[in-house]
């Protein structure tokens, strides 16, 4: 027998003890996990492939099993007629599953919201603010989440819930300055800046591995003692004895070497810069880029997303004074809290209020999961965005950015195929750009399309593209939350240089968005008519001459 459940069923919706002894029953809810129920014990698999489960063998089952029942759980008890119409029409896209329709005795509630945003800080700014509303109308935090795909997407949240003292917890992982690789990165720039700090120098004298073991950190620590010395002088002046063996000393005097070519440098360069020459010229970011893991992957995207955290901060010391104010606050359980997880870790529950943020193509879906997986796994980040909607037992809200730093650098994104998917029936769009569409709707084209090529089944997405973009980018001198990138200083891209070779008329290539023409240029930064993607600003650096 299959049962093939609905999200959000009861699980007593079916009793182990009518099946009969030794049948196989299989409970299959359409989040894509599936209990088996065998002799009374229930086991839970899932089809999620980072969980080393085959959804394959939830789809043959009947083949391979002739006769099997297959009972559907359709009813669903959590979300709105509304949500779960956007969400079902969103999984029907998936050819790797078991159909169904949900239905719910619920009220039909509101539509799901689709906010266009001009980038990630007013994202932040945006959710705090309608945090704020649901507290002046008495609403409990405990009751909204804020859903994101990656955990390096938590920081400008935490930052600026900080800011405006918004109670707030990270569920599933630490908090962005918590984590290791962050810590890390910190540790080297307080060594720079101070060399008396002793803690920072025990954190990162042998990371990367520097072939230092403990006799030889202990010699330091015994130098120091009796010299009275900072750690990090003591080190340099046991160098020039033969109180090590001569490969710690190498590696010693080579990281002593490094230490002071960072403080020298720390006048010429600006914080950001001497930050990701540090992380390179350490081996940090080879070290990581050699770690093949998932967790690597997200580690170096924590330290790009630390980069370009720095750059809304002058001086060095004002950025880590605001880290120690950050590490300082005191989380408080018993009191209300906004939820900030992943979408992974939020499966399986539920909250009235839920905020999806960064569905931009190359955040969610992932660029990585795009580039490695194809089909397979656009199908996979599909069933992740089901399950973030279905979160949502009262309201659904999208956000989306026109503008992403990613790595360093302002890129253009693209709203995320999935809510292309969603029927506009079941769509409340708004945007901070003016006008009256929402940029999605008006800029979608599947010609434009960055992974077309993992979606040539699916030309319903085709949409047709109008003046819109050209007139929220018009209007975006009005918006009151965020400036464009063009108008912050610190924004800009670190050490970038406008190449010679461009110019306004001038036909260019994008690997992105195809070809097009410079309609301006400011600085590095070039506003391109493409023909496929409209007008778009982008950086010189990704474009090219064509033609």
């Amino acid at each position: 027998m299959v049962v093939a459940g609905a999200d959000g069923c009861h699980d007593a919706v079916i009793s182990v003890e009518t099946v009969e002894t030794g049948a196989p029953v299989y409970d299959l809810n359409v989040e894509g996990t599936h209990n088996f129920i065998a002799g009374g014990i229930v086991t839970h698999n899932s089809i999620y492939s980072w969980r080393g489960a085959e959804v394959a063998n939830i789809l043959r089952f009947e083949k391979d099993f002739p006769g099997a029942t297959v009972i559907r759980l359709e009813q669903n008890y959590r979300s709105t007629p509304q949500i779960l119409a956007a969400a079902s029409a969103l999984i029907a896209q998936n050819a790797g599953r078991l159909g169904k329709t949900l239905w719910t005795e619920l009220d039909a509630g509101d539509k799901v919201r689709v906010v266009g945003v001009w980038d990630g800080p007013e994202e932040a700014r945006r959710i705090g603010e309608e945090l704020e509303t649901l507290q002046h109308r008495r609403v409990s935090l405990d009751r909204a989440a804020i859903l994101v795909r990656a955990q390096f997407q938590t920081r400008e949240f935490e930052d600026r819930f900080i800011a405006i003292g918004m109670p707030y917890r990270i569920v599933g992982g630490y908090r962005f300055y918590e984590r290791a690789e962050i810590r890390d990165a910190l540790a080297y720039l307080r060594l720079v800046q101070s060399a008396a700090d002793d803690l920072a120098f025990e954190r990162i004298v042998n990371v990367p591995k520097r072939g230092l073991g403990d006799k030889a950190l202990q010699r330091i620590h015994q130098y120091a003692r009796a010299e009275r010395l900072p750690l990090l002088n003591a080190a340099a002046r046991i160098t020039e004895t033969d109180e090590l063996t001569p490969q710690a000393r190498r590696s010693l005097a080579n990281f002593i070497a490094q230490m002071r070519s960072w403080q020298g440098k720390a006048n010429e360069l600006s914080h950001p810069e001497l930050t990701q020459l540090i992380l390179d010229e350490s081996g940090y970011t080879a070290m990581l880029q050699a770690d093949r893991s998932v967790e690597a992957a997200g580690r170096l995207e924590n330290l790009s997303e630390l980069v370009r955290a720095m750059e809304e901060y002058d001086l060095l010391e004002a950025f880590l004074e605001h880290v120690s104010l950050v590490m300082d606050r005191d989380n408080d359980d018993s009191s209300e809290t906004v939820t900030i997880m992943t979408i992974h870790a939020a499966k399986g529950l539920e909250f009235d209020h839920v905020f999806l943020a960064g569905w931009e193509d190359g955040v969610f879906p992932s660029q990585r999961s795009m580039d490695e997986g194809g089909t397979a796994s656009l199908e996979e980040e599909r069933r992740l965005a089901y399950v973030a909607i279905t979160r949502a037992r009262r309201r659904a809200s999208i956000y989306h950015a026109a503008n992403r730093r990613i790595y360093g650098q302002w890129m253009s994104s693209i709203p995320s195929r999935f809510i292309a998917e969603i029927p506009p029936e079941h769509v409340d769009s708004e945007n901070s750009f003016g006008g009256g569409q929402s940029l999605w709707r008006a800029n979608w084209s599947a010609q434009g399309d960055p992974f077309a090529h993992v979606a040539e089944r699916n030309p319903a997405r085709t949409m047709t593209r109008g003046p819109a973009w050209q007139r929220a980018v018009a209007a975006s001198s009005t918006i009151t939350h965020a400036p464009a990138p063009s108008e912050r200083g610190p924004a800009a891209s670190v050490g970038a240089k406008p190449r010679a070779d461009l110019a306004i008329g001038m036909r260019v290539f994008h690997e992105k968005f195809g070809y097009g023409e410079i309609a301006d240029i400011d600085g590095n930064k070039l506003e391109v008519e493409f023909e496929q993607a409209g007008s778009k600003r982008v950086l010189d650096s990704f474009v090219k001459a064509a033609g």
